[in-house]
């Protein structure tokens, strides 16, 4: 197993990259292949001890900057750290990719390097979510800001088989967002995927409303890039100042101080749950590779439970799973959509 890394995408590159790469090597037992300018790798590398890791650096001089452009950066930028790492997986060097660097360019460099899978006519990021029942999965957070109605039951259809090969859920319970539980809820797109995802062998459960997403009523969710990344990052943003929050009311006095020690104490389990860097990263469905995307604000924990999400999707074959599937939807097998 083989995961090539951007070690120049993100926040924190390369610094945080390759302390999570370093430790998901020691870990997980994987090879790590860190793609960046190779001087300055090297140098954060001899902090470590490495000796029994398998890590290893392939020079790429250039970087895709956070507000750069994609596609004309791509253009630009054929030996960035993002082009050289996807470019790994498509040479057979390394079996995925992990960027925490520029969204667009890390699903740009995707597209254009593997292609579509077959009978996909876009590809999805999928992010793994708390809820009160254990996790879900949201798809799209991000890809696609606009999308058609067969767009959303290809995505429900990889989200099914990604929930049950990673997230271990045998016949996984679909839910399409919507503003309410009513079949003819919605604008006229979301109407269309109702019905088009009903007709499926798929487990749909109908419309989700916005208050019942973390219900953990659904344990795939879909939407389109717009409103799926509106929504995941509202929860995590409110995950976030409701902490903060608490914490600032338990302040106020010194016996709320008191209650407040004891308190956070048993509470590590949950705020271990809403914390985004436990999922790490969210896998791009529907491109011939595999590909995570992580938060450009990932640190080391984040790195690392990323790269274990890339590993995962490779022993799982999600790439050929989602092939087998697609095939065999209604409206599933569109031969104008391959790669």
């Amino acid at each position: 197993m083989k995961i090539a890394v951007d070690a120049m995408g993100g926040d924190y590159a390369p610094v945080e990259i390759i302390k999570g790469a370093v430790e998901a090597s020691k870990e997980l037992g994987i090879e790590i292949i860190l793609v960046g300018d190779k001087t300055r790798i090297n140098e954060e590398l001899s902090y470590y001890n490495v000796e029994n890791t398998f890590i290893s650096v392939v020079h790429a001089p250039e970087v895709i900057e956070m507000g750069e452009p994609p596609a004309g950066a791509l253009r630009k930028k054929k030996d960035s750290s993002i082009a050289v790492s996807t470019r790994l997986v498509k040479e057979g060097t390394a079996d995925a990719v992990v960027s925490a660097g520029n969204t667009g360019a890390a699903m740009g460099a995707a597209l254009l390097t593997f292609g579509r899978i077959k009978g996909i006519n876009r590809p999805a990021i999928a992010s793994v979510i708390p809820t009160i029942k254990g996790k879900s999965l949201i798809l799209d957070v991000g890809a696609n800001a606009v999308c058609d109605s067969q767009n959303l039951l290809q995505f429900a259809v990889m989200g099914h088989i990604y929930s049950k090969k990673i997230l271990g859920i045998p016949d996984p319970r679909i839910g399409l967002v919507n503003i309410g539980e009513e079949e003819t809820k919605g604008n006229p797109l979301y109407v269309e995927a109702y019905r088009m995802i009903k007709e499926t062998r798929l487990n749909f459960i109908g419309n989700v409303e916005g208050r019942d997403i973390t219900s953990g009523n659904a344990d795939v969710i879909v939407s389109d890039g717009f409103l799926g990344n509106v929504v995941l990052k509202f929860g995590e943003g409110l995950a976030r100042d409701l902490m903060l929050m608490l914490k600032e009311e338990l302040k106020k006095n010194i016996f709320v101080k008191i209650g407040a020690a004891l308190v956070f104490s048993q509470t590590k389990g949950l705020r271990k749950k809403i914390d985004y860097s436990e999922s790490g990263g969210a896998p791009l469905l529907g491109v011939n590779g595999v590909s995570v995307i992580s938060h450009g604000s990932s640190q080391a924990r984040a790195i690392k439970n990323a790269i274990r999400a890339a590993k995962e999707c490779v022993e799982m074959n999600v790439v050929n799973c989602i092939k087998e599937s697609i095939m065999e939807e209604p409206n599933g097998d569109d031969d104008s959509a391959s790669g």
